[in-house]
């Protein structure tokens, strides 16, 4: 028996699906959700196989939500749009479907799903989240999960990122969030018109920039705005003046 939840904001549509999984057979529904916070609960208490995953939720999408989960599960997508339907097929492990659907269509996403925990393979959430995604240029906001909150994070509101192990630090509006994940693969989701790695271990906003100076040592620092002093490593001051000079 599959145990799979149900996310969407939509009653009638988790009426629905929980209909036809219940004439569908296998297939146990431990749970439903309406919202992205309800979401979280759900996930951590109930751990289920699958997640059915509605595209277009209230603040946040579904593929934000993915990132939010936490945990490898199994995730079919569900909406009434199409645009997001190319890019999900290209991921394997998750299937797509686009309301309305039938329920044969429906079986033959809970076959793919099954085929694929069967095996045993690896359901990488963080992967599917980035590979399922369309392309829509750099991010304008960053989620941070804080216990049972969620801290959504305006990009132009963050003053620098500084890399922690397999964390990062972001500082943003005089707060610092700690997120797990990789400086560099953080880096790649900021506006790089905006946002330069000045040394291996930080990233700034080049908006919070004040001025270069050196120090003691005559190695160049990173003034911000707000008087806080960051290292610039060669390459990061390279990186800096080409920024600079466009």
């Amino acid at each position: 028996m599959t145990r799979a939840l149900i996310v969407d904001d939509e009653r009638l549509a988790r009426v629905a699906l929980r209909g036809l999984l219940e004439d569908h057979g296998g297939v146990e529904v431990v749970g439903e959700a309406d919202s992205v916070g309800a979401a979280r609960l759900r996930i951590a208490e109930l751990h289920p196989d699958l997640i059915f995953l509605d595209v277009q939720m209230p603040k946040l999408d579904g593929f934000e939500v993915l990132e939010l989960v936490g945990r490898d599960v199994a995730v079919v997508f569900v909406t009434a749009y199409d645009q997001y339907a190319i890019r999900a097929f290209e991921v394997h492990a998750v299937d797509y479907l686009l309301k309305p659907f039938s329920a044969d269509r429906l079986g033959a996403a809970i076959d793919r799903v099954r085929e694929r925990l069967g095996r045993g393979e690896a359901l990488p959430v963080h992967d599917l989240a980035a590979a399922a995604q369309p392309a829509q240029g750099p991010t304008h906001r960053v989620l941070v999960r804080d216990g049972s909150r969620v801290h959504v994070l305006s990009v132009e509101k963050i003053e620098y990122v500084q890399a922690q192990d397999d964390y990062v630090c972001i500082r943003c509006e005089g707060k610092e969030y700690l997120k797990e994940q990789t400086l560099a693969e953080l880096e790649t989701t900021l506006d790089p018109a905006k946002f330069v790695r000045i040394h291996r271990s930080f990233v700034l906003n080049l908006d919070r920039l004040a001025r270069v100076e050196l120090d003691e040592r005559e190695n160049r620092v990173a003034i911000l705005s707000d008087g806080r002093r960051l290292p610039i490593s060669r390459a990061g001051y390279a990186r800096l003046s080409a920024l600079l000079s466009t």
